[in-house]
């Protein structure tokens, strides 16, 4: 039986334009999606834009132009970016879409008529850039002694009428599911983080504003519009056809994975289980945070002038390149540095040199030595057995590492058989076989051009374009690159093209 894998990004704020920390989680969610693909899993995989709210509505004003027109061209720079880093989304949502708008105010409805959402008046502290309420014990005192949010941002006293979500009444819900489902929040630091914030208790919250325009009309009410976060967080159901139930893309709920930055966890993991209680829906499987990325060792700041566009690096780099780095550099959930020399040095020894030149090593052989021709399987030594038998269990393992959200985990369990394969080439030396023992150099060759199959069918989900060009020059067709299809081997006599190089070296350019 098929089955079925939906994974989502964040959908990305429309107050700013892309960087490298929107980037790089749409990469590690193309490659939960491109894995589940070759894995043979039916795949929905939805990313797209957050256009509401009191920030966009600045934001536009003081760019000159209406919330509709903003958010239109900025939400095209980010579907500019997806496209760019090859990032392969089934649907891009936007939350100013008819369908979106209709299936968020049907949301709304299901929680009002289960008794969840009640009319009240708000009194408290606000962060505009958060878009949250914050209570008073959660402030901190700010650089100037006034306080501000956890988060640094600056907070203002709102009053206002409200509606109000009973956020209260699921605190022990939300505890029971995160102490009966341990996957469903990681990692481990989130998870903590998150645990600690709902035993301290939870207030209702405040869902709906009248301040501003800018949003979804609440059902029944259009004095006031939803708060951003309940209208946001829908767009998991609407792109489905929620609230139609017998919609093709329904079968794809319960979502097996979000995939958020840190800073909006809590959102995911409290507010969003939460409204599906209220709704009476199942809930996803799994939320995962990833970190922040510094750069150079600075905290990203339009201030600092050192917010990368990820799309300058792929101009620089190489698109595969930089999505490997982002992935490869530190333990995917932790935070991570982004630095031009570790980006160089990954690009120059762990893809031009153990890989790339493991490959071109190997073709270049059998160019000159076979005519271009894929030998037959030989008698296979213990050696052979052993590097073989290494990529064989690769499909496994990295099934059990992307399960967990251990990308950097997979990646090295590949590389521990680049090594391998390495070592292997020059231990075994066909090009000195060549004039002792012809055919044992065929069987040594045959071996390698096996375990660069089954590397470059592995990394196919990380680093697409690549191991799209490793195994056109491997000879393998569009049927034998699937997960399975590692298990028959391909038949010798297979002309291979002039092979030619995959990784180049990055070198500095020179100094004016």
């Amino acid at each position: 039986m098929t089955r079925r894998f939906y994974v989502t990004t964040p959908i990305y704020y429309v107050n700013g334009a892309p960087h490298i920390g929107h980037a790089y989680t749409s990469i590690a969610a193309d490659v939960m999606a491109r894995f589940h693909r070759l894995a043979g899993d039916e795949v929905f995989f939805l990313t797209g834009t957050d256009e509401h709210g009191q920030k966009v509505e600045q934001a536009a004003q003081t760019n000159g132009t209406d919330a509709k027109s903003f958010a239109d061209k900025v939400s095209a720079d980010f579907r500019n970016m997806a496209d760019a880093m090859n990032i392969s989304y089934d649907d891009f949502i936007r939350t100013t879409e008819p369908r979106h708008i209709t299936s968020t105010q049907a949301l709304w409805k299901k929680v009002a008529d289960n008794g969840a959402i009640y009319l009240g008046a708000y009194e408290g502290w606000y962060a505009l850039r958060d878009e949250c309420f914050y209570g008073e014990d959660e402030l901190v005192p700010g650089p100037d002694g006034k306080k501000v949010a956890p988060t640094g941002a600056p907070v203002e006293w709102v009053k206002e009428p409200s509606y109000f979500f009973n956020l209260s009444e699921y605190q022990d819900r939300l505890l029971e599911l995160y102490e009966n489902t341990p996957d469903f929040l990681g990692p481990h630091g989130a998870r903590n983080e998150i645990v600690s914030f709902v035993k301290q208790g939870l207030r209702d919250l405040s869902i709906s504003r009248t301040s501003f325009k800018w949003g979804i009309p609440v059902p029944g009410d259009d004095k006031h519009v939803m708060y951003v976060w309940f209208d946001a967080l829908a767009n998991y159901l609407s792109a489905l056809g929620y609230p139609d139930t017998n919609a093709p893309r329904m079968a794809f709920w319960p979502a097996n994975l979000h995939l958020v930055g840190k800073d909006i966890a809590r959102f995911h993991a409290v507010y969003w289980p939460a409204f599906l209680m209220a709704a009476g829906i199942e809930l996803p499987r799994k939320v995962f945070a990833n970190g922040w990325w510094t750069i150079e060792g600075q905290k990203m700041s339009k201030s600092l002038g050192n917010v990368v566009d990820p799309r300058d690096l792929v101009k620089e780099f190489g698109l595969d390149a930089v999505r490997f780095f982002l992935l490869r550099e530190v333990p995917f959930g932790g935070d991570s540095d982004l630095s031009r020399k570790a980006l160089i040095m990954r690009n120059n020894v762990e893809l031009a040199n153990d890989l790339g030149n493991l490959a071109q090593r190997t073709l270049s052989l059998v160019a000159r030595n076979c005519g271009g021709i894929l030998p037959e399987r030989g008698a296979l030594t213990e050696e052979d057995t052993h590097l073989l038998g290494q990529v064989m269990v690769l499909p496994d393992l990295l099934k059990s590492q992307i399960e967990r959200c251990a990308l950097t985990d997979a990646l090295e369990d590949v590389w521990k058989v680049i090594r391998a394969c390495n070592a292997y080439i020059d231990h075994q030396a066909p090009w000195a076989l060549r004039k002792t023992d012809p055919e044992r150099m065929k069987d040594v060759l045959r071996v390698l051009v096996d375990a660069l199959r089954g590397i470059a069918t592995m990394l196919q989900p990380f680093m697409p374009q690549s191991m799209e060009r490793m195994l056109d020059q491997l000879a393998v067709t569009a049927e034998e690159r699937s997960f399975t299809a590692l298990e028959t081997p391909l038949p010798g006599g297979r002309q291979f093209p002039a092979p030619q190089g995959i990784f180049p070296r990055y070198v500095e350019p020179e100094q004016a």
